[in-house]
């Protein structure tokens, strides 16, 4: 029993191997016609507000007697 088990399972593998070689000549890959466009939509807002809030706390502690 071994012997037909093994030899199906050759068989089944050739058969897949003849199958991908055969699928393998249908695919092809193209460039599309127009260029790929990625938008990005960066928040930069908060790095802004924290840079300029620490600042302005710098500055009053350096002129502490205008505040």
């Amino acid at each position: 029993m071994q012997g037909k088990q093994g030899m199906r399972g050759i068989r089944k593998m050739a058969v897949a191997a003849v199958a991908s070689l055969t699928l393998a000549g249908c695919i092809t890959v193209e460039a599309p016609d127009k260029p790929i466009v990625i938008e990005l939509n960066v928040n930069i807002r908060q790095e802004v507000i924290y840079r300029l809030a620490e600042d302005a706390g710098n500055t009053i502690e350096e002129n502490a007697d205008i505040f």
